[in-house]
This record gives C-alpha cells, structure tokens and sequence, in this order.
C-alpha cells in the first residue's frame, strides 16, 4: 500500500474526529479581536515571567498557535522515518523514533523543573534501557546512527511531542480538541498538497487503512495531553514511549505469529518494572 495515501487518510479522519469532538463540547462564542487583544496582553507575563497560564480567550489563541507548526512537525517526522528506514534499517530508526522523547523530557527539565522523584528516575532509566534493547538492530544488520536523516528524525519527531507539552502547560485542557484539529489539519492540507504533486491516486485499500489508522492516530494525542496535565512530563513520555514497544512486540506476535526474540522478552520484563517503578512505588 502507498503510505503517502495512507498518511493523508489518516490525517482526514483524525481531523474528522477532532471536529466532532469540537462541535460536541459546549464552550462560549469567541469574539478573535477579543482573544487576540486578551493574548497580547497576557503573553509576556505567562511566557516570558512563569506567571501561570492563558486565560480561557487566550487559550483559544495559544490552542492555533500551537497546533498549526505541531502539525509540520508531525508530517515532517513521518517523511524522516521513511526515509532513516530506507537508508538505516528499521532498527535503528525505531530507536531514534523512541528516543525522540528526550526532547521534551529534557526542555520540561529545564524550562519547568518537573524532576521526578529518585525512584521514578530509576523507572526511567529502566525504560530507556528496555526501549534500546528492543530496537537496536541486530549484528551485521546495517544501519547507522549518524546519518543526516536520523538527526532530522529524532529533532522532528521530538519537537512534535514537545508541542503536546507545550499546549497543555499554558492553555485551558478545554482547547485540546481545538488544539488536535489545528495539528491534524495542518498535517492533512501538507501531507494532501504533497499527495497531489505526486499525482498519487488513492485505492479503496489505501483509504479505509488510512482511516482505521487515524483514529488511534487521534485518541493517543487527546490521552496523551490529559496524562501531561496530571504526571511530570518525563514520566509520561517514558511510559507512552515504553509500553509503545511492548504493545507493538505483543501485537506482532498475536497477529502476525512473530517469535520473539530473548531480548524481546527482556525489554518486556524491564519495562514491566520500570512501570512498577514509576507508578506504584514512585
């Protein structure tokens, strides 16, 4: 199947979605010369001061200032993953992908202060370890990690990610739905434009796959923000990232009948711990 047709079909669903959940949700009718005048205002002090966060006129701003760019950020990372398996094998571009969340990990460190607790760190650590170890290519399998387009890859990737954070920690939760429509939007008229200039025709196949896969595509953002609005940024994105791996290793087993490997097995005990670490005894 064409994966630029399925991304497209992707975006269109979890933007239709997104709209649904927009038009479902009661919030007061915006006046944008009364958001705008309300965010200019309050810019400086929240931003740039610590000040807490927008008010809800100014969360409406803040939700589309956001989301537009977070949506370039979420195609340009699909385009860089095809391209890093392409040139460095899936392995180790599965890596790269995972470990993009030291991105906003890290920025929420610095920014924020959110440090987590000693044994929560110990959890974490854990966690990247099980991720490495689930997706480092094997000996003699190629791949390499340096080249141009991992670099790219783990920027873009972890910026997207960032931008969820990023939302959630100025902006009324209320907004994410508006938020969602923004990054999906943006990522559907990109990824569509890039669609047209390729002159791809999309197949009923490629369709209804793009559209089943938009709707995970969207709930796991929407999740993901209400996760970030209740536990310290590295927490969640080591726990997102994390069971990910599990998830997909336990899915290519029982529906592809994949064996895994001993260190498969490995990487799925640890992060079973690293869980345990993070959420029961942290």
């Amino acid at each position: 199947m064409n994966r630029y047709a399925i991304t497209t079909m992707n975006y269109l669903m979890a933007t239709s979605i997104g709209v649904a959940l927009l038009l479902s949700t009661w919030w007061p009718s915006h006046s944008f010369d009364v958001s705008f005048e309300a965010f200019s205002a309050e810019l400086r002090p929240v931003i740039l001061e610590g000040r807490g966060s927008f008010s809800w006129q100014s969360s409406f701003v803040w939700a589309l200032a956001v989301g537009v760019p977070a949506g370039v950020f979420y195609f340009l990372g699909f385009i860089y993953l095809q391209r890093s398996v392409r040139e460095n094998g899936v392995g180790v571009t599965g890596s790269v992908a995972k470990l993009g969340i030291l991105v906003p990990m890290t920025l929420s460190i610095v920014f924020w202060r959110e440090l987590p607790t000693p044994v929560q760190w110990a959890g974490i650590g854990l966690a990247m370890m099980a991720i490495l170890v689930a997706t480092l290519p094997e000996k003699g399998g190629g791949g390499s990690w340096l080249g141009r387009s991992l670099v790219l890859l783990f920027l873009t990737c972890g910026t997207a990610e960032f931008t969820n954070k990023l939302f959630q920690r100025y902006a009324e939760v209320g907004f994410r739905s508006l938020f969602l429509v923004a990054v999906f939007g943006t990522a559907l008229i990109v990824s569509a434009e890039n669609l047209r200039r390729m002159r791809i025709r999309l197949t009923l196949r490629d369709s209804l796959t793009g559209l089943w896969v938009g709707i995970p595509n969207l709930f796991a953002s929407w999740f993901l923000i209400l996760a970030l609005s209740r536990l310290n940024t590295s927490v969640v994105f080591t726990l997102y990232s994390a069971g990910s791996v599990v998830l997909i290793t336990l899915g290519g087993v029982l529906l592809f009948g994949e064996q895994l490997r001993k260190r498969e097995l490995a990487a799925i005990c640890m992060t079973v711990a690293a869980l345990l670490l993070i959420n029961v005894l942290g």
